[in-house]
């Protein structure tokens, strides 16, 4: 087969998804394929760039092996329960298992109606492709679990939503893409039995190590607690603001999912938020561990009739492995923030020192990226590689701060050299720039990806910095900034 489909979730049937057809396209064309990912998944990508592979991905022919459901969940979104969602523009093509072994879904978005579309075309603009496409592949070569791009296709059709667009599908692969909101979903209808088959499939799929564990529903709660918890770290080391974190967008796979509103953080403020949708700021940039927490106490609370018979036993339960979920973002973060400002370790002083870091910068307006690449080169000036520190000018209170730090490097016991390796490695000198991928999106509107392309083959090496791509690595001019992104539905 040409994509070697072995399916175990549409084997669950009905009700966790329904059997769906993908919705053919008036004139597919690609956009682009991601060969790195398709070999991975022991897909050839000649086969994929070809008339049938095109079709495909399009949705206009399924594939031999290919089993096409779109899935049922409910989410809490903005913190209000809605008890029926589903996948209303998605629809599951099947599960891949790599060259290591591992199972991934093959999922195309924007692929026509589903039984879940509620009224919507099922469609997707090419400006959100684009946007997931770049994004994920760039959280993905920082290291961030993320779900992936295997392609993007054009489909020749337009879509109506505050304009009119050119229409795309993208492809997109996931460990897997169940959610809080699909342990909700069967919670809110009192189906004990799905809801076990669920935790015992989530458990073997993604927690193998705990399968033996004596309550399984208590295990799955422990281990996804843990995978958000060192997630959302990673996206606070990062300065990603994810934008729209109902508990339909979080995966149990702990791996980042839905890239609509979402941004990176430029000028560093706390409150910093950029969806269009959210106008009390609930998932600004630092309210998003809290958030996590929230959204995993809803997803105790659909366990708890599988956690204990007694619902006080239950409860209490709960909470002591919702407590775990500080201690782990704390840990995970930093041990990140350690290797971002070259220390070893960080001691209660060295927390001291990052706050008043983030005072700094938050009153100089400092761009959050180029600041620690700043920092990098500061820490080994003599160095033949650059961090892109040559791009930031720094402010009155970092100047004023710098010495403190300066003084805490040397207790460091390793050599600059190799603190300043650690320091580029944990903080990248190009991310996906705002302003950068809405140029991307309205050259892609007219039919022109080389911005595109030449992001997604830059971000994939966000960490090294190179001179010829400076102009991908500064923040936008103020006549180019754009505050508000914006969902796509």
């Amino acid at each position: 087969m040409p994509i070697p489909f072995d399916n175990s979730f549409a084997a669950l049937g009905s009700p966790f998804s329904s059997v769906q057809t993908p919705v053919p396209v008036e004139k597919p064309a690609l956009i682009k394929i991601n060969s790195t990912l398709a070999e991975q998944l022991n897909i050839d990508p000649h086969w994929l760039e070809s008339h049938e592979g095109i079709e495909v991905l399009a949705g206009n022919r399924v594939a031999e092996g290919s089993e096409p459901t779109s899935a049922a969940y409910a989410g809490h979104q903005f913190g209000h329960f809605n008890p029926q969602l589903g996948d209303g523009r998605a629809i599951l093509l099947g599960e891949i298992l790599d060259k290591n072994g591992h199972r991934y879904d093959l999922q195309l978005k924007g692929s026509g109606r589903t039984p879940w579309s509620r009224g919507g075309d099922g469609r997707s603009p090419i400006g959100p492709v684009l946007r997931e496409y770049i994004v994920s592949e760039a959280m993905a070569a920082l290291g961030v679990p993320s779900t992936r791009a295997l392609a993007a296709v054009s489909t020749g059709e337009q879509v109506v939503r505050d304009g009119v667009a050119p229409g795309a599908v993208l492809a997109r692969v996931a460990s897997s893409h169940i959610r809080v909101g699909t342990m909700q979903y069967f919670a809110a209808r009192e189906d004990r039995k799905s809801l076990a088959t669920l935790v015992t499939y989530v458990l073997e799929r993604h927690y193998p190590d705990r399968r033996g564990a004596d309550n399984a529903a208590t295990a799955l709660l422990e281990s996804v607690i843990e995978a958000q918890a060192r997630l959302i770290a990673r996206w606070q080391l990062l300065g990603f603001v994810h934008g729209v974190m109902n508990t339909d967008n979080m995966l149990l796979c702990g791996e980042t999912v839905d890239y609509g509103p979402c941004a990176f953080m430029e000028e560093f403020h706390p409150e910093t938020l950029f969806s269009s949708i959210d106008q009390q700021g609930r998932y600004a940039y630092c309210n998003q561990p809290g958030i996590a927490q929230w959204n995993l106490a809803r997803l105790a609370e659909a366990l708890l009739p599988l956690i204990n018979e007694d619902t006080d036993a239950a409860v209490e339960a709960a909470k002591q492995a919702l407590q775990g979920f500080t201690e782990t973002f704390e840990s995970a973060y930093q041990a990140g923030l350690a290797d971002k400002l070259g220390l070893s370790d960080m001691n209660q002083s060295d927390i001291t020192l990052a706050d008043e870091l983030f005072t700094a910068l938050q009153e100089d307006q400092a761009d959050f990226t180029l600041a620690f690449r700043f920092l990098a080169d500061e820490i080994n000036p003599g160095a033949q590689n650059t961090g892109a520190g040559a791009l930031f000018s720094p402010g009155q209170k970092l100047l004023e701060w710098m010495p403190r730090w300066m003084q805490r490097q040397q207790a460091q016991n390793s050599d600059a050299a190799t603190r300043q390796i650690r320091m580029f490695a944990a903080s990248p000198a190009f991310i996906p720039r705002n302003h950068l991928i809405q140029r991307a999106i309205e050259d892609g509107e007219s039919g022109d990806y080389a911005l595109f392309h030449r992001l997604v083959e830059r971000l994939a090496h966000s960490t090294s910095y190179a001179g010829d791509d400076s102009d991908l690595a500064l923040p936008a001019k103020p006549q180019e900034r754009v505050t508000r992104t914006f969902c796509g539905t």
